[in-house]
């Protein structure tokens, strides 16, 4: 269903052109319902930051795309930001051309499970379709793997992303950014030991691909240690969890990263509030008294990744 509001979605190609040129990232925050997108936007709202709201196809499947797009037109409605919708990992053609038809901003297609020559072929097959609307297209190349627990270089070639190939890659399908692999991954935890992303790669994509390109990180999110402990301390069983340190955002936003994935902090901020209400008051039975304050929360940590990301001031 295609948005229907006054007040439009900006292009994401635009906004990541501007994060490049200005040395900042654009935050990208996964929306799953009501609560999670009024606390992205009132923090954006706030401090004034352009916002990429990211939906995935489990949140498709969750919580319906109409619903989802309405709730977008709501939020474009009561702000004056500018906001751009993100489809996260689209797995195929068929998802992706739903969402374009849908009037997303911008998709990603993600065919990084696949051989580079499939690859090329499913991300071409997306562009093609996408580019005559306007709509701007995000591909994967490497793979993110899991913890991290002494990867051999021979192993890090296999799954980091190889800069002449990102070169060729981006060539040959006309993709609008790229999510790299240099370390990062999915879920709360990330490393076993100390946290590291190869930079030394990252420069080398970059040079590969040149510095107007934007590139992107997936499986970003820095697990912060006071809001696990949040969550343990009321129930929850995440032990061992690590994330990337944020003073590693910095030196990302220098090599031509231009938009950082974030989810698991959210849910950590939303998941912990809960535990915490639920514990404190048993007899508390009224959504609105633990799904506020759990919005509170992610508004508070969505505007500590603005900062972070330095996008505060610019929208």
């Amino acid at each position: 269903m295609p948005l229907c509001t006054s007040r439009q979605l900006v292009p994401t190609k635009e906004l990541l052109q501007k994060a490049l040129k200005g040395k900042y990232a654009l935050g990208a925050y996964n929306v799953n319902n009501m609560e999670l997108l009024q606390a992205i936007v009132e923090a954006g709202q706030e401090l004034q930051a352009p916002l990429i709201l990211q939906v995935s196809a489990g949140a498709r499947k969750y919580a319906n795309e109409t619903y989802l797009i309405k709730l977008v037109e709501a939020a474009l409605e009561s702000s004056d930001i500018p906001i751009a919708l993100h489809l996260d990992h689209g797995e195929d053609f068929e998802i992706c051309k739903a969402c374009i038809d849908g009037g997303f901003s911008s998709v990603m297609i993600d065919g990084s499970k696949h051989p580079f020559e499939e690859n090329i072929a499913l991300v071409k097959q997306v562009v093609d379709y996408a580019h005559p609307k306007g709509v701007s297209v995000e591909a994967e190349l490497g793979r993110l793997a899991g913890v991290e627990d002494n990867i051999s270089v021979s192993e890090k070639d296999a799954i980091y992303t190889n800069p002449a190939e990102a070169k060729e890659f981006i060539e040959r399908t006309g993709v609008d950014s790229l999510a790299i692999a240099i370390g990062t991954s999915h879920g709360a935890y990330k490393f076993k030991g100390e946290a590291k992303l190869d930079f030394e790669r990252l420069a080398e994509i970059q040079k590969a691909v040149g510095p107007d390109f934007p590139l992107v990180l997936h499986g970003a999110s820095s697990v912060p240690a006071d809001l696990v402990k949040i969550c343990n301390d009321n129930g929850a069983e995440i032990m061992g969890s690590k994330g990337v340190p944020e003073e590693m955002f910095s030196q990302a936003t220098e090599l031509g990263v231009a938009k950082i994935n974030v989810d698991t902090d959210l849910r950590l901020a939303f998941t912990g509030s809960i535990r915490k209400v639920m514990k404190e008051k048993p007899a508390e039975f009224d959504p609105r008294k633990y799904l506020g304050p759990a919005r509170d929360a992610v508004r508070e940590i969505v505007k500590h990744k603005i900062k972070v990301f330095k996008t505060d001031g610019k929208a």
